[in-house]
């Protein structure tokens, strides 16, 4: 293994490292901070040019105050205020802004594993306010574009007759993703940033107040399944980015056998520790994915050139996407 020629080991050998690297992908990335998104090279992004065949452009973002109630028991939507100091002029700002309240990309410091610590062993104390380790300010300042790859579940269970049902926070399976991927003859590179669509982000934006809330008291959302095989095989396809059109990407609550029970138990068996402190893995949640799904769907294209470029706030632990799609 060359990691520094771009060569790396499978998710099998990750785990056959010693101590507290096992499992992981600490110190094999080039640029220790950036993870995943290392995957992209200068090649790829050019090759990721091919993907724009029509010139339609798409905003992957939904409005900072879409979620409001969402699912997040914490996050508000934010308040705008407008101002002016004279006739002529009108400036604002925002209040109780949760960088994460609508759509987003965790950064690197969004979460800590229980039994390691923070991606690359950094200490404990550098992840505060001001101080850059681990920051979404690295993806800002070299933002992560490259080919994104469409992978339809929604499409794909609705033909089947079978629709994903959101209101019981369905787990998806990994078998479910790599059906959709065969039935549209899809094929994934590494450094592809995989977005899957459930269509749970304009499900949940379509019901009433009282059923969001009702919903969010429920703790349910459907999103992928917690398991070693999913996050083996997102590290063995040398993914860049994971993105979804739902509210954690994966199933909240975790499923009952989720491996991470006893590593992530803060998280309740939740894969983020593993995919983002341990991979180094960046998540997008809440993407608004359904303009560009039923697009590709009269298209027959499946691909995109895709743009992510976060808020360059230095320690930021997430930001909004920024997310652009051009087929």
């Amino acid at each position: 293994m060359n990691a520094a020629e771009g060569i790396y080991p499978d998710f099998e050998g990750l785990l056959q490292r010693e101590g507290r690297l096992a499992g992981t992908s600490w110190g094999l990335f080039p640029h220790q901070s950036r993870g995943t998104p290392s995957f992209i090279t200068p090649q790829g992004v050019l090759d990721a040019r091919q993907c724009i065949r029509t010139g339609t452009v798409f905003g992957l973002d939904y409005p900072a105050d879409a979620f409001d109630p969402g699912m997040s028991l914490k996050r508000g939507a934010p308040r705008h205020t407008i101002y002016s100091s004279h006739p002529a002029h009108r400036d604002d700002y925002l209040d109780g802004y949760y960088l994460q309240g609508s759509t987003q990309i965790d950064g690197l410091r969004h979460r800590r594993a229980d039994d390691v610590g923070f991606y690359n062993g950094t200490p404990d104390d550098r992840i505060t306010e001001g101080t850059p380790d681990l920051g979404i300010q690295e993806w800002a300042e070299n933002p992560i574009t490259g080919r994104g790859v469409l992978v339809d579940l929604e499409g794909h269970r609705d033909e089947a007759g079978e629709p994903i049902d959101h209101a019981g926070g369905e787990p998806l399976t990994l078998d479910l993703v790599e059906s959709a991927l065969k039935a549209r003859s899809l094929s994934t590179q590494p450094g592809d940033i995989l977005m899957l669509h459930t269509g749970w982000c304009e499900w949940f934006l379509g019901l009433s107040a009282e059923d969001k809330q009702r919903i969010r008291q429920s703790r349910k959302a459907s999103g992928m399944a917690q398991s070693r095989e999913f996050t083996a095989w997102a590290w063995d396809n040398r993914f860049a980015v994971l993105a979804a059109d739902n509210f954690a990407l994966e199933c909240l609550p975790a499923v009952p056998d989720s491996p991470y029970r006893h590593s992530a138990a803060n998280d309740n068996g939740m894969m983020h520790q593993q995919l983002l402190a341990k991979l180094g893995l960046p998540l997008g949640e809440l993407w608004k994915l359904g303009p560009l799904a039923r697009h590709m769907r009269s298209t027959g294209r499946w691909d995109a050139f895709i743009t992510i470029k976060p808020l360059n706030i230095t320690g930021g632990t997430g930001s909004p996407a920024n997310a652009t799609a051009i087929t």
